[in-house]
């Protein structure tokens, strides 16, 4: 059985370069939505571009974190984590 992921995701947008930051369990279909301009909040900066996530095993975890991040009120903070970003692919 195949456990379920979330993640904590940062969109910038490529309109006015302002930050979006969400979490869901299909990162994939949710930039697709903000791109489809599904979303509200999001509809007017389109398009927008994933400049960074997290992954977590709960959706509470997930959530916390993200409100966590949105807390700090603070670009600075949001570009440190953007640029100390480090993603390890595994290719196969």
């Amino acid at each position: 059985m195949k456990k379920e992921k979330f993640f904590v995701y940062i969109l910038q947008s490529m309109k006015d370069f302002s930050f979006y930051i969400g979490q869901s369990n299909d990162l994939d279909y949710r930039i697709s939505k903000h791109n489809d301009g599904m979303s509200k909040y999001t509809a007017s900066k389109m398009p927008w571009r994933l400049v960074y996530f997290e992954m977590y095993e709960s959706r509470t975890d997930a959530l916390q974190r993200e409100k966590a991040i949105k807390n700090m009120k603070s670009k600075i903070y949001i570009q440190s984590l953007i640029k100390n970003w480090k993603v390890i692919r595994v290719v196969e």
